[in-house]
């Protein structure tokens, strides 16, 4: 099964920015909401407490995930399952944080706190991706 690695390394107030890897190979940048530190070891009720709406990244860990239609996004896109506190937790294009509301964003961090080439990075994600994988979240 193929295997996603995002690995958080800048951690700022309102943004965070990460490496996403395939098969242990340096694919693209990511964005994602503030790491408050969440993990999936946590009860779903000291995440509640930690987690701010649509200003929060996942929890740490490692979640199965498939493509699936979004009838947000009117297209099929990565599904993140499972992720304790969290739904619908996609990943997707978008250039800052308030694109997020928790899910994972894809792109160049070539600006400070964001992201360039999100739709062509995603494009690109879309067309080697397997319709099952797993993404493990790391610092």
């Amino acid at each position: 099964m193929m295997k996603l690695t995002l690995k958080r390394l800048y951690k700022k107030d309102s943004y965070t920015i990460g490496k996403l890897y395939i098969n242990d190979e340096y694919f693209c940048d990511t964005l994602e909401d503030t790491d408050r530190n969440l993990t999936q070891d946590m009860s779903l009720e000291e995440i509640k407490k930690i987690k701010v709406y649509g200003e929060t990244a996942i929890p740490y860990g490692t979640y199965d995930c498939e493509i699936t239609y979004s009838p947000k996004f009117k297209r099929d896109l990565p599904l993140i399952k499972d992720a304790k506190g969290f739904d619908g937790i996609r990943m997707h294009s978008g250039n800052s944080a308030k694109d997020s509301l928790g899910c994972v964003l894809v792109g160049e961090n070539k600006i400070k706190g964001g992201l360039i080439n999100s739709k062509q990075t995603l494009e690109r994600l879309m067309k080697v991706l397997d319709k099952q994988f797993t993404l493990t979240i790391t610092d």
